[in-house]
């Protein structure tokens, strides 16, 4: 009866983090991971997990797969961390249902836009080092960024002097498109490409012209050095 009684008590799939603590209310499960000291990010989370606080940590990467087995959660902040490169698939399996997602007040320069366009979250990305580029102007345009927080999105670097230390926002309302010199700097190297193939074509040609015309010579020559057949009748 005893061990029967241990078997119900036990929270199976559910334990609790050692460095957290998880708490639930009206069915809904939230683990709290703050100011914990982390590294990296708990690999024994409560899959029915619905918020997960993991700020104020130092986290430095969001691997791939890193919530994968998190279906149901919801709210995710991981502010005030050192994290430096988010992998593409570092939300794949919660990307459908995060409503929230604080990546402020990291150390982020460059985030691949496949990992954020995917998210119908609210995005917090401000008070990060951006490098401003043509990925982050996408993310800006495409995504659903907390209103509250984009004029804190800052050029900590950007292709020209000018822009460093600006809000993104303002920068590209003043008609910047970093996308547009992407495109330019495409184009270019096309061209290069393009002007180096019809050069090779040109040179083959009159290689070949030269050749042809070397041969036509040394076979005329011949001709003309063979007897005449007039000669020979003579």
């Amino acid at each position: 009866k005893t061990f029967f009684c241990l078997l119900l008590c036990i929270p199976w799939g559910s334990s609790c983090p050692p460095s957290c603590q998880c708490t639930e209310q009206a069915g809904a499960k939230a683990v709290v991971c703050s100011s914990r000291h982390l590294q990296e990010i708990p690999k024994d989370i409560p899959r029915d997990a619905v918020s997960l606080k993991l700020d104020t940590n130092s986290i430095t990467r969001i691997p791939s797969n890193a919530f994968r087995h998190l279906s149901h959660l919801e709210e995710l902040d991981l502010s005030r961390n050192a994290i430096e490169k988010i992998d593409r698939a570092a939300f794949k399996g919660v990307a459908a249902g995060l409503r929230t997602l604080d990546l402020s007040s990291n150390r982020i320069r460059s985030v691949p836009k496949e990992a954020l366009l995917v998210l119908n979250a609210k995005l917090r990305l401000a008070n990060n080092p951006w490098h401003c580029e043509c990925a982050l102007q996408e993310v800006l345009w495409e995504a659903r960024l907390d209103p509250d927080s984009v004029q804190d999105i800052t050029c900590h670097t950007a292709p020209r002097e000018e822009y460093v230390g600006k809000p993104l926002l303002q920068v590209l309302d003043a008609g910047v498109n970093f996308c547009s010199v992407r495109q330019r700097t495409t184009d270019v190297a096309v061209f290069v490409t393009m002007f180096g193939w019809f050069a090779m074509v040109i040179v083959y040609v009159i290689c070949y012209v030269r050749h042809n015309r070397e041969d036509t010579c040394k076979h005329v020559d011949y001709l003309r050095s063979l007897p005449s057949t007039q000669g020979h009748a003579e």
